[in-house]
C-alpha cells in the first residue's frame, strides 16, 4: 500500500482513437486516485470554438489567429471529467460528427498544439498526486519525462466495431475509414504526430477485456511506484 508521501506519478497513455484509451486512463485514475486528462477533448473544444465562431478550418493562419482567444478549463477528476470553453459546458456539443471530422486539420496547426501543451503541462505539473493523461502524443512531444508510457493498439476492425458501438448504430465499415483516415491525418502532420514513444510500452487490446487493458496498466503503473 503507498502511503500519503508517495512521489507524484505522471502516467502518459497514447494510441489511436477505438483502442479503449479513455476508459482506460479513467479507470486507472480513479482506481489509483490520480487526476486524469482527456487531451483531446481539449483539442475538440478548440475546434468547437473555431466551428462555432465561424473560422474556416481549412485556412492554418486563420486558425493560429484565433488560437489564443478560446478559453479552454479541463476538469481533472476521473469519475467526473469536465470541459468548458469561456465557461460554457462543451462536453457534449465536441463529440458532434461535425467536430469529429474537423479536429485533425486544428490539431495539426502548431500555433494551437503550443497552446493546448502548454495547458497540458501546467495541469500535469499541478496535480499533487500524480495525473494519467491521454492523447496521441503524451509520451512523445507533452511530457517526455512521464514516469509510465503506454501506447496501445488495437486492429482497424477491433476499433472500428468499439467506435461504431460508442456512436450508436453507427456503420462499422464507414466508422473504419474514418478512423484509418484520422489515424492517417494524425500520424502525418509535421507538428507533433501521433506516434509511439521509443520508451513506451506498447499494449495491444484487441483481444483483450477493458478490464484486462486496466489490471495491465495499473500493474504497470504500481510497479513503477514500487521502484521495480
Amino acid at each position: 500500500m503507498e502511503n500519503g508521501a508517495a512521489q507524484p506519478v505522471i502516467v502518459a497513455i497514447d494510441g489511436p482513437s477505438g483502442t479503449g484509451k479513455s476508459s482506460t486512463s479513467k479507470a486507472v485514475a480513479a482506481q489509483l486516485g490520480l487526476s486524469y486528462l482527456d487531451t483531446g477533448a481539449q483539442y475538440r473544444a478548440m475546434t468547437w470554438w473555431m466551428v462555432t465562431n465561424g473560422i474556416d478550418v481549412d485556412d492554418p493562419s486563420a486558425v493560429a489567429a484565433a488560437a489564443d482567444k478560446p478559453e479552454i478549463v479541463s476538469g481533472t477528476d476521473p469519475n467526473h471529467p469536465t470541459i468548458t470553453v469561456d465557461g460554457v459546458d462543451v462536453s457534449g456539443p465536441i463529440r458532434t460528427p461535425e467536430v469529429t471530422s474537423k479536429v485533425s486539420a486544428v490539431s495539426a496547426v502548431p500555433e494551437v498544439r503550443a497552446r493546448i501543451t502548454e495547458l497540458q503541462r501546467s495541469l500535469a505539473a499541478t496535480a499533487e498526486r500524480g495525473i494519467v493523461v491521454e492523447g496521441r502524443d503524451i509520451g512523445t512531444t507533452v511530457l517526455p519525462d512521464a514516469d509510465v508510457k503506454i501506447f496501445l493498439t488495437a486492429s482497424p476492425e477491433a476499433r472500428a466495431a468499439r467506435r461504431s458501438g460508442e456512436l450508436k448504430g453507427a456503420d462499422v465499415h464507414t466508422t473504419r475509414e474514418a478512423l484509418l483516415k484520422r489515424d492517417a491525418a494524425d500520424s502525418s502532420r509535421k507538428t507533433s504526430p501521433l506516434a509511439k514513444a521509443d520508451d513506451a510500452i506498447e499494449v495491444d487490446t484487441t483481444d483483450l477485456t477493458l478490464p484486462q487493458v486496466i489490471e495491465c496498466v495499473v500493474t504497470l503503473v504500481e510497479e513503477k511506484r514500487a521502484g521495480k
